[in-house]
């Protein structure tokens, strides 16, 4: 299987993890590959608006080209979302992290497992079910 099907398969199981908790959800097809920012996944229950930006690794690194992550903060301003960066490290659960949170090296964003593990938050706690 590539790592884009990979990818896609990710996004699709955060949808079904939203639409199983009330959520409504949609995965936005071709994100990244338009002239307009646009997150992978985009989620509502009404009260709340979550853009995520949804990555899959099997590396303990996960790198995001600083442009990614401004598109992802503009759409979500735009938008009147909550701007998330989803990362699942393969065998592990998913972590929810904000744009914020991120750490910055001199040319992109990254994410550590361990940074995953001390900032990010659950998918149960990221729609409020503690």
């Amino acid at each position: 299987m590539s790592n884009k099907s990979k990818g896609c398969n990710a996004e699709r199981e955060l949808i079904h993890l939203f639409w199983a908790n009330d959520w409504a959800a949609v995965r936005i097809a071709g994100s990244g590959s338009s002239q307009y920012p646009s997150p992978d996944v985009l989620a509502s229950n009404a009260k709340r608006k979550i853009a995520i930006e949804a990555k899959l690794t099997k590396d303990k690194n996960k790198y995001f080209p600083k442009e990614e992550i401004h598109a992802l903060k503009l759409f979500s301003e735009k938008f009147g979302a909550e701007a998330w960066i989803g990362i699942k490290f393969i065998r592990d659960r998913w972590y929810f992290l904000k744009v914020d949170d991120l750490d910055l090296t001199s040319q992109n964003f990254v994410i550590s497992i361990q940074l995953a593990k001390e900032k990010g938050i659950t998918f149960n706690k990221l729609i409020g079910v503690l």
